[in-house]
């Protein structure tokens, strides 16, 4: 019982925005894992790029921020990692990647 009133009330526990608010983003990384199946013509580009900045930047923030918001961090790497994914089947879909950035290619 110690370790949940500790949690509870900690600065990072869930009487404040540091626990709300990554938990409400979650929602972004669900979002992006649901439209994971979807055509690529239904991926907006702009909008996948704007969360990859967006995620980015919270990225920093929450590594900066006092005390540091570790389920914030995760959450925004999650959403970074899917948003990428769905990025490169946006640039595939347009024509604009035609392999895998990260492929190595062996002359054999």
């Amino acid at each position: 019982m110690a370790s949940f009133r500790a949690f509870w009330n900690s600065p990072v526990g869930p009487k404040t925005t540091h626990f709300w608010g990554p938990v409400a983003n979650w929602g972004f990384v669900a979002a992006g894992l649901a439209d994971i199946n979807k055509p690529p013509e239904l991926i907006s580009g702009n909008m996948t790029g704007a969360m990859c900045i967006y995620s980015a930047l919270f990225m920093r923030f929450a590594w900066m921020v006092q005390p540091r918001n570790y389920l914030l961090l995760a959450c925004h790497v999650s959403n970074e990692t899917v948003q990428l994914y769905q990025l490169s089947r946006w640039a595939k879909g347009q024509g604009k990647q035609t392999e895998h950035p990260m492929a190595i290619k062996y002359n054999a």
